[in-house]
């Protein structure tokens, strides 16, 4: 009795120490495959920054036309020595998420009241159209006369962004929703508050987090245009001081910033669309 009992032992250790390794492969199998696309993905970069460094060094171009990365970087080792950088990037991100709150949040709103009721579509979807497809660069001059050059004005044009992309995919979203899961909810006899939370509002995700995404990048895309027109602090006001003192170093840092932070809110939306979205199963490539 003793003998099977040992030899069970034995054989159950053996089976944990097989999983294990093999949770352990599949671990070391996915950190090499993320290591590998982040190699693959920064070919083309490192490729362009040597041939960009070397043509500076050879002086193919004037630097006051086309610092080099080592001058752009040494600028931005000034600029956070002395603080500066963080002092206006804290300010541009609080511009942007007050702005992306408002006018996302708003956005949201109309498009599930829109995307619920019919008729509201028919007196409130046409105008939002309309007003949809005037340039941020047209209406900021009208924005700016009605606030004036402080912070309403800036937010507001960072908020009048975020708020269409919000508002069209989640109207969509909605809309989208297949009509047959309506004929289960009634097989089911769910409540309208059960078909609004257990039905409509998940199968809408998708969309709903697309218009997120849209809308985050939008409202970084506003806050460029807002900061640009008339700012005295912010990444924008960076980007104009450079213009005005012909600092070219200084002008490629302020770019670099919005397009290094852009990616990394991008890339933070798809990661909870991939974390709130894993029930789907999608084409890979």
């Amino acid at each position: 009795m003793s003998n099977r009992v040992e030899a069970l032992h034995q054989a159950t250790q053996r089976v944990g120490k097989s999983k294990g390794q093999k949770i352990e492969v599949i671990r070391i199998k996915w950190i090499w495959e993320k290591v590998s696309d982040f190699v693959i993905g920064s070919i083309v970069p490192v490729l362009l920054l040597i041939i960009w460094q070397v043509a500076g060094d050879l002086g193919l171009f004037s630097p006051s036309f086309l610092p080099t990365p080592l001058e752009i970087v040494a600028e931005f080792r000034t600029l956070i020595a002395s603080g500066e950088l963080s002092q206006h990037l804290a300010i541009s991100l609080q511009r942007a998420l007050v702005g992306f709150l408002i006018g996302g949040s708003i956005g949201l709103l109309f498009g599930f009241f829109v995307g619920f009721v019919q008729k509201l579509e028919v007196l409130l979807d046409p105008s939002f159209q309309m007003l949809r497809m005037i340039p941020h660069l047209a209406i900021a001059p009208l924005i700016i006369l009605w606030f004036g050059f402080g912070e309403t004005s800036k937010i507001v044009i960072i908020a009048s962004g975020a708020f269409f992309p919000m508002y069209i995919y989640t109207f969509l979203g909605i809309r989208s929703v297949d009509y047959k899961l309506f004929e289960v909810a009634q097989v089911l006899n769910f409540s309208k508050t059960k078909q609004i939370f257990r039905l409509i509002l998940p199968a809408s995700m998708p969309g709903i987090l697309l218009g997120l995404r849209l809308s985050v990048a939008i409202s970084w895309l506003g806050l460029v245009v807002a900061e640009l027109i008339g700012s005295q602090e912010g990444i924008g006001f960076l980007i104009n001081y450079g213009k005005q003192n012909s600092n070219a170093e200084l002008i490629f840092v302020g770019v670099i910033i919005f397009a290094v932070i852009g990616k990394l809110v991008d890339s933070l939306v798809r990661w909870l669309e991939k974390r709130w979205l894993s029930w789907r199963d999608s084409f890979q490539g």
